[in-house]
């Protein structure tokens, strides 16, 4: 079904494209230089108008060579989509921000952890080239089970041994582990510090270069592995036909996201920018930037994920199901939020989400903001929308 949209839209942007211009062309050979006076002067506001048409269509392929993002659905070199993207776990302290390669990031997580504190865990791809990548913090195995479906490089600096050194030892999971040691994996020295010399929290760093040495010392493939489907990831649609979600009757307005009630310490939040038709998002009432362009996070789509979840014991580490076949949840996306259901049934297959129809939520071209959040009535399961709350 993906791969029938997908060439039905190239379809119709061919036509588009190759109609308009023969129409041009014969247009140009009926004119006589005796009737050149009698040609329509072009104006400026006509020649605003067809450059604002070149602009809009954008879902054209910009230059030879481009494909279409598995991740994200916007146009990227080839090798993007053949290089594994990197799961990078980032801390959410407010001292730890801002935090460099975010702008690079596909599709980011944010989970609870323990201490009444989350946590973020970010899908980068195209970051080959990235000069600084963090600052990184330890990992939790639920975050390892989310990664999973992207067939990525997971880099971390630790985490608790008893609860992720199985899954992350696991011949099939690559993984870079910043302190070392076989228990977790080795760095492989993909790792610095800046500054230099210095062992205290949020100070722990990588960059491209480093990541492509350690993947080539550990003889992990950088390529997608045959586990990985090889194809758009979500259900996608393009610039020219959004899922305004609009044909759904459920639907409510949805432009300001308060993530308060399930993540306490940070307050995440989101707001719609109807001009751009993202949503920018925010941490401690701040914007959320990455460090190293300065662009503030945006999101074209945003998914509330329920799952069960439990507390492993008196540290308080916890354990949320990543697989899981009835749970519900909510899809935001151009200013509004519909009800969905979604499953995970293995590591590497893709978490599917469905609309109370019982079809595939389509996602727009764009960044996707996914919350995993406790079960209804649970310590932080609630959020509110333009002002309601969600907690039922």
């Amino acid at each position: 079904m993906r791969k029938f949209k997908a060439a039905l839209v190239a379809t119709l942007v061919a036509t588009m494209l190759f109609g308009c211009g023969k129409a041009s062309d014969e247009a140009v050979v009926g004119i006589s230089v005796e009737k050149l006076e009698d040609v329509p002067e072009v104006t400026p506001a006509a020649t605003e108008e067809v450059s604002e048409e070149e602009v809009v269509d954008e879902d054209a392929p910009p230059a030879e060579g481009m494909v279409r993002s598995y991740f994200t659905n916007k146009w990227v070199d080839e090798e993007v989509n053949k290089n594994r993207p990197l799961a990078v776990m980032y801390p959410i302290n407010k001292e730890a921000q801002p935090q460099y390669g975010l702008s690079n990031v596909a599709v980011f997580y944010e989970i609870m952890e323990e201490g009444s504190m989350s946590r973020q865990m970010g899908i980068l791809e195209d970051w080959a080239d990235l000069e600084r990548i963090g600052n990184i913090r330890s990992i939790r195995d639920y975050f390892v089970y989310a990664a999973l479906e992207y067939d990525p490089i997971i880099v971390h600096f630790g985490g608790p041994e008893l609860y992720v050194s199985k899954i992350l030892t696991r011949d099939d999971v690559d993984n870079l582990n910043g302190v070392g040691g076989s228990a977790m994996g080795p760095s492989y020295d993909a790792f610095f510090r800046v500054p230099e010399g210095s062992t205290s929290e949020h100070t722990a760093f990588t960059d491209g270069k480093h990541v492509t040495s350690a993947i080539d010392k550990a003889k992990f493939s950088l390529e997608h592995r045959d586990k990985f489907e090889g194809d758009s990831h979500f259900t996608f649609t393009g610039y020219s036909n959004p899922n305004t979600l609009e044909d759904y009757s459920d639907a409510v307005e949805a432009t300001e996201i308060d993530m308060a009630g399930c993540y306490p310490v940070t307050k995440s939040a989101l707001k719609y920018d109807e001009e751009k038709g993202e949503y920018l998002k925010t941490l401690y009432g701040s914007p959320q930037k990455d460090a190293l362009t300065g662009e503030q996070l945006s999101f074209a789509n945003i998914v509330i994920q329920r799952t069960y979840h439990e507390t492993r014991d008196d540290n308080g580490y916890l354990a949320y199901q990543m697989h899981d076949t009835t749970n519900d949840g909510y899809f935001i996306t151009k200013g509004k939020m519909i009800p969905i259901t979604w499953e995970k049934t293995e590591d590497y297959g893709p978490t599917t989400y469905y609309d109370e129809n019982g079809d595939e939520v389509v996602f727009n071209t764009g960044r996707t903001m996914i919350f995993v959040v406790q079960l209804k009535g649970k310590s932080f399961s609630t959020f509110k929308v333009n002002g309601t709350e969600y907690a039922d």
